[in-house]
């Protein structure tokens, strides 16, 4: 068995990639935003690629880096409008829903824990509204560190209090889960195909589920 959920209280859920397939995200910062990106500045279109994948990966992991408004800044764009405009693409990733109303129902506390910008956050709860299955949605913005920092994990501890040692994080950066391992977090999972789109990741350094049916079974009912 994966995961002997009578050792865990908290459940902590990773938004995109995790719950959401990262297709929308992926598709919007590699495709859309680069062919509108080229028609602005009258580039090519692999030139305007090349240029965004290299301003893109500069601060990688940081909060601003996950900031609309300093992309929107930065490539004088207005992102949150450009992404509304493939909202449509939004999606639940497959079982995920399901996993949510099992966990809803169970006695364990489910929080959702995500790196996505508040503005992100509401493009996406406005297509698919899954925040009423949380017992609390912490933005890391709103505590100032990302995932990757060790800040976010002593801030979330004075927002919401959680044994480490009984804690489950899914999530599906890696960079994220070392930063969870070593604030204490005891059980920690991947997504092995996070975009629905992409081939499934063959090697993760953490254990990795394709979808959440394989970790259902055991679900400890409420009390």
């Amino acid at each position: 068995k994966m995961i002997d959920w009578d050792a865990i209280d908290t459940v902590l859920l990773d938004m995109d990639g995790t719950l959401l397939d990262l297709h929308f995200d992926n598709y919007f910062w590699m495709d859309h935003l680069p062919r509108l990106y080229a028609a602005k500045h009258r580039i090519s279109e692999e030139a305007s690629a090349a240029h965004l994948q290299q301003t893109f990966h500069s601060g990688e992991g940081t909060l601003q880096w996950y900031c609309l408004d300093h992309w929107s800044e930065q490539l004088e764009m207005d992102i949150p409008a450009l992404k509304r405009e493939i909202q449509h693409m939004i999606r639940v990733r497959p079982f995920a829903l399901e996993f949510l109303a099992r966990l809803h129902a169970s006695r364990l506390d489910v929080v959702m824990v995500t790196n996505a910008h508040r503005k992100t956050l509401d493009i996406k709860m406005a297509n698919v509204d899954i925040t009423g299955w949380f017992d609390r949605v912490v933005v890391s913005h709103d505590l100032r560190a990302p995932k990757e920092d060790q800040a976010f994990w002593h801030r979330l501890q004075a927002l919401h209090p959680f044994d480490p040692g009984r804690t489950l994080l899914i999530d599906d950066t890696e960079r994220v889960l070392d930063s969870a391992r070593e604030y204490g977090i005891a059980h920690l999972l991947t997504l092995l195909q996070p975009d629905s789109q992409v081939q499934k990741r063959l090697s993760t350094r953490f254990p990795g589920i394709h979808h959440f049916d394989e970790i259902m079974q055991g679900l400890p009912a409420h009390d």
